[in-house]
C-alpha cells in the first residue's frame, strides 16, 4: 500500500511495496544506468541514426563504448539496428523502437530535474 501524507509531503510504502519498488528500480537501473545509455537514447530519439553521427553528437564517448551501448540497447529492444547491405559502403542505421517510447516520460522528468538541480546548485555560488 502506498500512502501519501499531505501534512508532511511524504510518500511512504508498505514493506512489500518497498521491496517490489526496489527490485523494479534495480531492473531499470541495470538497463538504463550506464553513463551513456540515456544520452544515446536521447540522440537516437533526436534523429541521429548513424554511428558516426551519434559519436559526433555524444562528445567524449569512444567508438568502443558507443558500440557496447548500442548493443545493450538493441538487446533490451529499445533500438533496432538496420543494415543496408546493398549500399556501398554498407550502411547501418539505428532507430528507436515502439517500446523505447515508454521512456519518454522518464527522459523528460530526468532532463527537467537535471536542469532544475543545476540551477539550484549553481545559484548557491
Amino acid at each position: 500500500m502506498i500512502i501519501f501524507n499531505m501534512a508532511t509531503d511524504k510518500l511512504t510504502f508498505s514493506a512489500p511495496e518497498c521491496t517490489n519498488r526496489l527490485s523494479a528500480t534495480e531492473d531499470a537501473i541495470y538497463v538504463l544506468g550506464g553513463r551513456w545509455t540515456i544520452r544515446v537514447m536521447i540522440a537516437i530519439l533526436g534523429g541521429h541514426t548513424r554511428f558516426n553521427d551519434l559519436q559526433r553528437t555524444l562528445t567524449g564517448t569512444s567508438a568502443k563504448v558507443l558500440s557496447n551501448e548500442l548493443k545493450k540497447l538493441e538487446e533490451n529492444h529499445l533500438i533496432k539496428r538496420t543494415v543496408f547491405a546493398d549500399e556501398i559502403p554498407v550502411l547501418i542505421a539505428y532507430q528507436a523502437t515502439e517500446y523505447s517510447l515508454s521512456l519518454k516520460n522518464i527522459i523528460t522528468a530526468l532532463s527537467e530535474w537535471g536542469a532544475n538541480h543545476k540551477k539550484k546548485i549553481t545559484s548557491n555560488y
